[in-house]
């Protein structure tokens, strides 16, 4: 199987269980990894058009907050399969560099698997 991989999309974002995360918003970072067979590809629609794929990623990351980045994680993911018939597979990682955590680290990010 192929691989499309698109990392570190930016968007600035409301997602967090915190009232200042609400509030304030942060910035995160969208990684994804598509699986799909694209050896005869000859076209545009026998792939995945990976400048509408991080529209949609980022369009979802700066709408509608959630408590958890799992959760949003999770909405690109089957939006991403619903919206992309040559999919077989992806993996949306999404990134909260500067997630609450009151010691030194350089990252937290979830990832989400889905299959067809």
């Amino acid at each position: 199987m192929d691989r499309i991989e698109l990392k570190g999309v930016e968007c600035y974002g409301y997602h967090g269980v915190l009232e200042e995360e609400r509030v304030h918003g942060q910035t995160f970072y969208v990684d994804l990894t598509c699986w799909l067979d694209f050896s005869q590809a000859k076209q545009l629609d026998d792939t995945v058009n990976y400048a509408e794929l991080a529209q949609l990623a980022h369009d979802i990351m700066t709408g509608e907050p959630e408590d958890l980045i799992e959760a949003v994680a999770n909405r690109i993911a089957n939006q991403a399969l619903a919206t992309y018939e040559q999919l077989a597979s992806i993996e949306v990682t999404v990134h909260k560099p500067s997630a609450p955590i009151p010691l030194p680290f350089q990252d937290v990010a979830v990832v989400a698997r889905r299959r067809r």
